[in-house]
């Protein structure tokens, strides 16, 4: 199996952001992005981590997968709790460790103190994810998500 590597993302990485972030509404909920407000959008947050900090797994140099972590502050805990969002793996590097590697990461954070926790929120449909979810020792049964959307 090949070294995977994670790193930070950067401007550098846009426009493969924002493909695999077409790739990934399209693939998951049958969603078209419209990339005139998805590019802005993810540079946005590529220029302050304030918004989002995207994390980049790599395979050899090439770009396997990603996924962007936002944060909400936990008062119970005193720490911020990292919120997972925009996970993508090209469908070349699936199977091969790539969302584990970007998810052992945080945790490593979260260990470290530096967070309170990892929470993310998955479309009821994809059960392919939520398996790979469940298989790293997260589970859907505490919370409901619901969202209002304009």
């Amino acid at each position: 199996m090949s070294t995977i590597t994670i790193r930070k993302g950067s401007i550098a990485d846009l426009d493969i952001l924002v493909g695999f972030m077409i790739a990934m509404a399209e693939e998951t909920e049958g969603l078209v992005l419209e990339p005139a407000v998805l590019k802005p959008g993810i540079e946005s947050a590529l220029k302050d981590a304030q918004k989002g900090v995207y994390y980049i797994a790599e395979i050899e140099g090439v770009v396997a997968g990603s996924l962007m972590t936002t944060f909400e502050w936990s008062d119970w805990r005193n720490k911020w709790v990292l919120w997972v969002q925009s996970v993508y793996t090209h469908p070349n590097y699936r199977g091969q460790g790539v969302y584990n590697a970007l998810y052992q990461n945080l945790v490593t954070k979260v260990n470290a103190g530096e967070y309170a926790g990892i929470r993310l929120y998955v479309d009821k449909t994809n059960a392919s994810a939520q398996k790979v979810y469940e298989k790293l020792g997260m589970n859907g049964e505490h919370y409901y998500f619901y969202e209002w959307m304009k």
